[in-house]
């Protein structure tokens, strides 16, 4: 599988080869791999890669080797849901063959079980390719015309199989003639807006400028900012949203402002089993990642560092949750269930 290295954005375009499912949890772990739907697509041809190791012998040790890729993927990265989605899908996927098929396996037996993994795999992929189309089609519908929307973090194309989930909403209504401005925020400190997002929306003819993270609650008070749309990593059952650093300080300005501030993920980043965010894990990240930027150091050496990589949006602060399935608004546990019921 190739990966496109995207720490390398936008000053080269080069691919990294993962041969496995240690390749691909280290592809994300380290951001060369990075978007919650597309570390999911990711992880699920990372176990049908890893599923091609297995030799033939028994049902037990299919499931064994299964349950440990499944975790090995999953603990790349612990707040993006999508990925936990599509490893245990496939370790259902890997469980249920062997279920079927108990005893010793023929290297006809494996034979079959590769083919389908690699066709669930595939069905992953597809789902979220489709899953972007609808947000996009479904986001643009809520934006007025003449839109000056701001975006945070990369929820385009390059975070999914798609056009993207916030970014796709922003792509999608610019081919409708409906944004008059969008502004991407860099995204301290891995720079995703800076490197990714403005990259992408440039690349897609969208009028756009490029912000530091401090001057949001200047442009959206002064320039006429009237939508603001994010995606997510991981979506708790009663709304509350775990995205990139910084999205909760651009909410609360948005309440402030009286600006719509919409979230952008398909269903699959929705964790029914988290009853609110104080369940969602928060990856703490490198001091490097903080004191470094592009190699060269910022900060003094020494320096005591937190790098918190998510923060999470409490539900009361997000008009509507924008997903393949529809729009839910108000954004309440009992919109998300009548949703996730469709």
């Amino acid at each position: 599988m190739k990966i496109l290295d995207q720490r390398l954005l936008p000053d080269s375009i080069k691919f990294i080869t993962v041969r496995n499912a240690a390749g691909t949890a280290k592809a994300t772990k380290d951001m060369a791999l990075r978007g919650a739907p597309l570390i999911g697509c990711a992880a699920a041809f990372g176990f049908a890669l890893e599923m091609r190791r297995l030799k033939p012998g028994s049902a037990a040790e299919l499931i064994k080797t299964a349950k440990r890729t499944a975790d090995l993927l999953k603990a790349a990265r612990p707040t993006a849901v999508a990925l936990f989605y599509a490893a245990d899908r496939m370790l259902n996927m890997a469980v249920t063959f062997a279920a079927k098929h108990p005893g010793k396996f023929s290297a006809n037996t494996l034979k079959q079980l590769l083919a389908q993994a690699d066709k669930e795999a595939r069905l992953v992929t597809k789902e979220d390719e489709d899953a972007c189309e609808a947000m996009g089609e479904y986001g643009a519908r809520l934006l007025p015309k003449n839109c000056v929307i701001m975006t945070h973090c990369n929820a385009g194309a390059l975070a999914t199989m798609g056009i993207g989930t916030a970014v796709g909403v922003i792509t999608a209504a610019h081919k409708k003639c409906k944004i008059k401005h969008a502004y991407s925020c860099e995204t301290r400190p891995y720079l995703q807006g800076a490197r990714l997002t403005i990259w992408e929306l440039m690349r897609e003819g969208v009028p756009s400028e490029l912000l530091t993270d401090n001057m949001a609650a200047h442009i959206i008070k002064t320039c006429g900012v009237n939508a603001i749309v994010v995606g997510a990593d991981r979506i708790a059952s009663n709304g509350d949203t775990a995205n990139k650093i910084g999205t909760y300080g651009l909410a609360v300005i948005a309440k402030h402002h009286k600006v719509p501030f919409y979230v952008a993920a398909p269903t699959p980043t929705i964790d029914m089993a988290a009853r609110d965010g104080g369940d969602i894990v928060i990856e703490e990240r490198s001091t490097e990642e903080v004191t470094f930027v592009k190699g060269n150091r910022i900060a003094p050496k020494g320096v005591r560092v937190r790098h918190p990589a998510f923060d999470v949006t409490p539900a009361a602060l997000i008009t509507a949750l924008i997903t393949e399935k529809g729009v839910i608004s108000p954004v309440t546990r009992a919109s998300i269930k009548q949703n996730l019921a469709k």
